[in-house]
């Protein structure tokens, strides 16, 4: 009998400066709708699906960055989401900025967490690795994760969450399907800077696609990465940031099974068949031939190049 999960992913147009949050979970909460009448097991909002993209300009006022990030979730802008998604019996993702103040320390991160179809947070992850690039600046803004890599056991399938930047990353992706997930999503918010689209824009989006399509092959799972769509001005400067959209969903093949539009706001309903995982896994099988008694430079900064020379 086949194992399947029917997957949505939002891929969410701009979210103005001066949107509300109780605004944008109206958004969310339509495309849980729009998500369960077509059938839909859990729903991935993208990266920090709340708000703006702040980290793209500089705040220096400690309470205005504090704004922009959860203290306690669900919160009151955030409770409808989590009440609605219970009442539908459909379980979500949800990437926000997430403020934790506990002995006296402060700390802001970049986190997603998983909500099973009770409406209960089955499991969080927080964001590992932060960019520093003009109109990306997250190292300003947020702490690497303290989680560590997760999968969660559900009673549909494995599954493990990493964010954005994370994405570029094949240790990552390895460390996370090692702990069993077959699915990997990779909730994002990545754009052109319009100066620089016409120049390498393609070359960009292709880099982006290639590479999760490679963590799809080389560990034998569905990946599933959900993008911002559409233009959001920088407050600071002329500049702003041009999301790509084009979310999709990758079989453990490589293969593009589903593609978003470049410029429209949408929920995608695809049924996943998790054989596919498996029958990955046996042909291919990259797990079992690693070799981990040569790994052991993967924890270094840098290698000598005399080290381990042939």
């Amino acid at each position: 009998m086949a194992r399947c999960i029917t997957v949505g992913a939002a891929q969410l147009g701009p979210i103005a400066r001066d949107e509300s949050r109780a605004k944008v979970v109206e958004r969310l909460i339509a495309h849980l709708r729009e998500a369960k009448r077509r059938g839909c097991d859990l729903v991935v909002f993208p990266e920090l699906a709340l708000t703006t993209f702040f980290p793209r300009w500089f705040m220096t006022d400690a309470a205005e960055i504090d704004a922009w990030f959860e203290t306690t979730m669900p919160g009151p802008d955030t409770r409808p989401l989590f009440d609605e998604a219970k009442r539908l019996g459909l379980a979500f993702k949800l990437g926000y900025a997430e403020l934790v103040e506990e002995e006296g320390r402060r700390r802001h991160f970049n986190t997603a967490i998983l909500v099973d179809k009770s409406g209960a947070i089955v499991g969080k992850y927080r964001k590992m690795h932060i960019p520093d690039d003009p109109r990306f600046y997250e190292k300003f803004y947020f702490t690497p994760g303290d989680l560590g890599f997760r999968s969660w056991p559900t009673d549909k399938a494995c599954l493990g969450t990493l964010i954005c930047w994370d994405q570029w990353y094949p240790e990552a992706a390895r460390l996370t399907a090692l702990k069993g997930a077959e699915i990997l999503f990779y909730p994002t918010a990545i754009g052109w800077h319009p100066e620089e689209k016409d120049e390498v824009g393609a070359a960009q989006y292709q880099a982006w696609e290639t590479i999760q399509r490679s963590h799809a092959v080389a560990n034998g799972c569905f990946v599933v990465a959900n993008n911002r769509t559409g233009f959001e001005p920088d407050p600071a400067s002329d500049g702003g940031i041009e999301f790509w959209g084009q979310s999709f969903i990758a079989a453990p093949d490589g293969h593009i099974i589903h593609k978003a539009p470049q410029d429209e706001e949408c929920v995608f309903v695809e049924e996943l068949d998790l054989g596919a995982v498996s029958t990955m896994r046996h042909g291919w099988p990259f797990f079992r031939d690693r070799r981990i008694d040569a790994y052991e430079h993967l924890t270094r900064r840098f290698i000598d190049s005399e080290e381990g020379g042939l």
